[in-house]
């Protein structure tokens, strides 16, 4: 013999069939019940009286069909169908929460991903511009996923090239022309010997023609500034390749090696006594860091917001 509800489940289901603004907003009272614990606790959360809550949960059960609860002098109490139909709401509001903010982030002015890439081994005052860029950058009205990937100078611009990366900060000897490259620092790259190489002790004031018999670590990527052109020193005996400087530094450590290394990263090793610097007057260059990213027609505006603030960062640092 059918009951209400089922006749009501029968003739009128139309809840199992349209979800409608009236079914969400009785959804959510049936969860404030719970929360509370029964309906005569959810009066002050719901700020209604109790007997409306009772009409609003028997509406519920009405547009579905079934009873969700016991109610009365015995207590407050979910039947078995009450019991699943609470986890289901419950992914059903958490849904509609996400799907709101989803919404409100797609209506902010920057949307999307930035990928960045670097060089390792930066000084910290570089990597305090770059994350005063990051910074100036997330305080924009955004809701952009960002990615920073650590790569050597060669990787840096292929990745840029195939648009696998945004932006990338490095040395960059190619000048393609469907990539912009805008220069960002300067990096003073000095030659070093090891403890235990026979220039050591001579170290300081040590002349290029001194130099020029030893055996050299020298990068697998070119440097312009180092190509020996200007009165650049380019070592004669090449004897060890490396792609990145840690790799450089090792084979220096082995003192077999005469090699060049940025000021700030050789430092600890020669406060520690390991290295030391052949002729800082002599034997030394600066390098350009360069920011490369494709051409401003190919940008978009995430990218374009991100150069400026990065641009920005450099400018406050270095007080220009």
């Amino acid at each position: 013999m059918y009951d209400r509800f089922d006749l009501v489940y029968d003739q009128h289901n139309n809840m199992l069939n349209q979800l409608s603004d009236l079914d969400l907003r009785l959804i959510r009272v049936f969860l404030s019940v719970l929360d509370a614990g029964g309906i005569s606790a959810a009066q002050t959360t719901l700020n209604v009286s109790q007997s409306t809550i009772s009409s609003q949960i028997a509406t519920l059960e009405t547009r579905l069909g079934y009873r969700l609860c016991e109610r009365g002098r015995a207590g407050f109490r979910l039947t078995s169908r009450g019991e699943q139909f609470s986890l289901g709401s419950r992914r059903l509001i958490e849904n509609i929460d996400h799907f709101c903010l989803d919404a409100r982030q797609i209506g902010r002015k920057l949307v999307g991903k930035l990928q960045l890439g670097l060089i390792g081994h930066a000084a910290m005052s570089t990597n305090a511009r770059l994350s005063q860029a990051i910074a100036r950058f997330r305080a924009r009205d955004e809701a952009v996923m960002l990615s920073l990937a650590v790569l050597s100078p060669g990787q840096l611009e292929e990745e840029v090239i195939n648009g696998r990366l945004d932006l990338g900060i490095g040395y960059f000897w190619h000048r393609l022309p469907n990539l912009e490259y805008i220069p960002l620092y300067s990096e003073r790259q000095v030659a070093y010997c090891a403890a235990e190489h026979p220039l050591f002790t001579r170290a300081g004031n040590v002349s290029r023609e001194a130099v020029a018999d030893h055996d050299w670590v020298w990068r697998s990527y070119p440097l312009p500034e180092a190509d020996g052109t200007d009165g650049a020193f380019l070592p004669a005996r090449v004897t060890a390749l490396a792609d990145n400087m840690e790799a450089v530094a090792v084979l220096i450590l082995s003192g077999r090696h005469l090699g060049f290394l940025p000021e700030h990263f050789a430092a600890p090793l020669v406060q520690q006594g390991l290295l030391t610097a052949l002729n800082p007057q002599l034997l030394s260059y600066d390098v350009t860091l360069h920011m490369v990213t494709r051409r401003q027609s190919s940008r978009g505006e995430v990218l374009q917001a991100f150069l400026d603030d990065l641009i920005a960062a450099h400018q406050d640092i270095s007080g220009k």
